[in-house]
């Protein structure tokens, strides 16, 4: 950062961030002999959408923030530190600064570099050096999340026989370290998926064209025997086939909310589907069809279940896949049952009675 030297009694230059702020002198101030008082002062432009929760003085030393020399020669060093603490005195700061808006989130400030350094350049001038760095989170039910990094870096001149008012200096670092906060988190709370308060899911059915191996479950397209292009397998069954169903997803964050878009795929590959030679009737064909609904009937139930939700937005595609799990072992349980109570087909009775509770299932879903 620049250094900005200047006579004793004018004013000073600050520099945060690379952005220069003049502030009026801040020298002739009274001694420092105790720990150094912060004035309070509120930023300039309303905080929007956050307050701040905690502080934590994470430095590596954690020794007093302050290493200055006296104003008599021969110019001795001694150290001072904030009153209360680094994290105390920053806490209570921010609870004055900031005027926070209606349901605000949770912030953690952790300190990660904090630290006033004199040095005397020749007979007559000190020159000081302020560091700071300052690590934003924002505090979840699970803990913290990382939302962003401020570092900055201060130097000032004074006459060696003068000192200078760090309390004013302290306050104004953390004013503005606050302010660069409050443009960061308003530039970022609609678009940044940390920040994000809600989830939305949208459902759309997956279809493809031209068709190929596979089909895409339609109550428009049944399945035909020209479908079943696998070899027979064994002796048990006169015909079978394989569907499932899988979703695929894309993600955003619109005006702060996390839209997840899912396309659902019931499918079913022709190239595991057979048929034996002679068996190609109606009442074979439907019982085969059955097994195809049965999986839109459970892809359904997982889209219902999840639109029931009240999904966080940190966690959404968790939730998603322990409820894909859910629907899939389902549609296996269902698929079983219902082989088993038909007998593969055989039990006409059976089968008509799992006709009707299918088509009234697919007439709740569809």
């Amino acid at each position: 950062m620049n250094v900005f030297r200047r006579r004793p009694n004018a004013a000073v230059l600050l520099v945060f961030l690379g952005v220069v702020i003049f502030f009026p002198s801040i020298l002739n101030a009274q001694k420092i002999n105790g720990p150094i008082v912060l004035p309070n002062r509120q930023l300039t432009e309303k905080a929007m959408g956050f307050y701040i929760a905690g502080v934590v003085d994470d430095r590596r030393d954690n020794n007093v923030v302050a290493s200055l020399l006296s104003t008599t020669p021969p110019y001795n060093k001694y150290q001072v530190d904030v009153k209360d603490g680094a994290a105390r005195a920053l806490k209570r700061f921010a609870g004055y600064a900031i005027q926070s808006a209606q349901n605000p989130r949770p912030v953690n400030i952790r300190i990660k570099k904090l630290s006033i350094v004199e040095e005397l350049k020749g007979n007559d001038e000190v020159r000081g050096k302020l560091e700071i760095e300052f690590v934003f989170e924002l505090e979840k039910d699970f803990g913290m999340v990382r939302l962003a990094s401020y570092p900055a870096t201060t130097t000032y001149t004074r006459s060696a026989l003068q000192q200078y008012d760090l309390g004013v200096l302290l306050s104004r670092a953390f004013a503005g370290g606050l302010t660069w906060f409050n443009n960061w988190i308003n530039r970022e709370a609609d678009t940044n998926i940390k920040l994000a308060r809600g989830v939305r899911l949208i459902f759309t059915d997956y279809t493809e064209q031209p068709e190929g191996d596979t089909v895409y479950y339609s109550p428009k397209r049944p399945l035909t025997w020209d479908d079943f292009k696998d070899k027979p397998y064994g002796d048990k069954y006169v015909a079978e086939v394989l569907p499932g169903f899988g979703y695929t997803e894309q993600a955003g964050v619109v005006k702060g909310v996390v839209e997840v878009r899912i396309s659902m795929r019931v499918f079913l590959p022709k190239s595991a589907a057979w048929v034996k030679s002679g068996s190609r009737n109606d009442y074979a064909l439907s019982h085969e069809q059955r097994h195809f609904d049965i999986a839109k009937i459970a892809a359904r139930h997982f889209q219902q279940a999840l639109l029931a939700m009240k999904i966080p937005a940190d966690n959404y595609d968790g939730y998603i896949n322990v409820q894909y799990l859910d629907s899939y072992r389902e549609m296996n349980r269902l698929q079983e049952e219902y082989d088993h109570e038909t007998s593969h087909g055989m039990n006409v009775a059976a089968q008509k009675r799992w006709n009707a509770m299918i088509d009234k299932d697919l007439k709740e879903v569809l």
